[in-house]
């Protein structure tokens, strides 16, 4: 009887199970403002503005936390294969015990106790692969820093849409309470005129069925409203659920086109791209390195005691030590066509971005203004068929129109009334998309 208000509803429902993935982490202090008349209150619920939503999701979201851990995670390795190419010392005590010594004319051969302390330093004089690594581990944390703003990024639009989704449900809900009203206004009318006499019992239990059900969908979108809240605040990372209590703005660069230039530095997928690729090629046009010579020096001093006639008490040694790869059994020849095979790969998801990223911003905008046009549609359709339920109103008080006529007029303005909740929902959507799509939101 009422399939379009329940499919409009589980429409927006699934939207919002789609918008909230499973993130948490942090909390935030209550804002002390008046919620909306239609928002559901539940004890300890968090109000947060839309720009406090996004901004409090990026700062505490656990997926976030998760992408700085690689940051620091890609540092630590880069600091270790920076310690590889600095000087390195190593000490050592090595202590002899003999069942017996040996000595002639006085001299000792052979300490029958004997202590000897090194102290060696290394250092990589030529090192040309260890330097390459360095470098290749920089880029490394280079990628983890994009691969982490593109999660924020990922986690803002979550959140966003999480806010959009409880604003519509909010709208929905507003329509029913209003539907809700005049149904229990025409209730009571056609209530009184049986009393009076002038009206039917079958009348008054029509307008009577029509007022439990709008107070049935009154309970269920109050219900997915407050599904909605808590999915905000899992995205927040609070133990209970969230509120927004302010609308966003979400303006659209007046010039699409020249935004659109320069999608390759505003999309943060395609900086991460880029930042592989540059990663990839780096490692790739190093790989001839492998087959240069590497020198390393040693200088051990060495302190004994006692002192033997064949080791003096102090002295020391220095060394330098050369290797040059000669043959590998083609192990280089395989890595560098390795290495060919993922700089080609990062290349084909670069471009193949790069073209998606076009078509969700040709798609956004074609989207935006259809929905706008759709939005004044709806708004014009429930602006009518509130107009029709006056008229008709107006008719059954004189007699001139059933009391099925009353119920249906209802019924259509309370459909059309969560329509344009729904339209405005899209059209916000849909500004949010193109946003997305060109790489503005969230706004740095």
């Amino acid at each position: 009887m009422r399939s379009l208000p329940t499919g409009l509803r589980d429409g927006v429902l699934a939207l919002v199970l789609l918008a909230v993935p499973s993130m948490a982490a942090a909390q935030v202090a209550p804002a002390a403002q008046v919620p909306p008349a239609a928002a559901v209150s539940r004890p300890g619920m968090v109000r947060v503005t839309f720009a406090q939503a996004i901004a409090t999701a990026v700062e505490h979201n656990p997926s976030v936390a998760q992408a700085a851990q690689g940051i620091l995670k890609a540092q630590a390795l880069l600091n270790q294969a920076s310690s590889v190419i600095k000087p390195n010392v190593v000490g050592g005590v090595t202590a002899t015990f003999l069942n017996t010594g040996s000595s002639v004319s006085g001299e000792t051969v052979q300490a029958r106790a004997q202590v000897a302390g090194t102290v060696t330093l290394s250092a990589p004089l030529i090192a040309p692969v260890q330097w390459a690594l360095r470098t290749q581990a920089s880029d490394s944390k280079r990628v983890a820093e994009l691969s982490a703003a593109d999660v924020r990024k990922q986690v803002a639009v979550s959140t966003a849409q999480a806010c959009l989704a409880i604003i519509a449900l909010r709208q929905v809900l507003q329509a029913d309470l209003s539907a809700r009203d005049v149904a229990r206004a025409h209730y009571e009318d056609a209530k009184e005129r049986r009393t009076a006499g002038a009206g039917t019992r079958l009348n008054e239990l029509r307008a009577q069925q029509s007022l439990s059900s709008d107070e049935a969908l009154v309970e269920a979108s109050q219900r997915d409203l407050y599904q909605a809240q808590e999915a905000l605040g899992v995205l927040l990372a609070v133990d209970g659920a969230a509120d927004l209590i302010d609308e966003p703005v979400l303006d659209v660069p007046p010039s699409i086109d020249a935004a659109v230039g320069a999608l390759s530095t505003t999309r943060t997928d395609l900086r991460l791209l880029t930042g592989r690729e540059q990663a990839a090629g780096r490692i790739l046009s190093d790989s001839w390195k492998d087959w240069l010579p590497s020198v390393g020096g040693l200088f051990t001093p060495q302190v004994v005691a006692p002192q033997t006639l064949f080791q003096r008490q102090f002295s020391w040694s220095a060394q330098v030590v050369a290797s040059v790869p000669i043959f590998d059994s083609g192990f280089r020849s395989a890595q560098k066509a390795q290495r060919q095979v993922d700089v080609e790969t990062v290349k084909i998801a670069e471009g193949a971005a790069a073209r998606q990223a076009r078509s969700d911003v040709r798609t956004a905008r074609d989207g935006l203004e259809a929905t706008e046009r759709a939005l004044g549609y709806a708004r014009d359709a429930a602006s009518q068929a509130h107009q029709v339920v006056e008229i008709v109103l107006v008719s059954f008080r004189v007699g001139a129109s059933t009391n099925i006529e009353v119920i249906d007029a209802q019924r259509v303005a309370r459909d059309a009334d969560i329509a344009v909740a729904l339209a405005d929902h899209d059209v916000r959507q849909a500004r949010l998309n193109l946003l997305v799509a060109l790489g503005l939101f969230p706004r740095s």
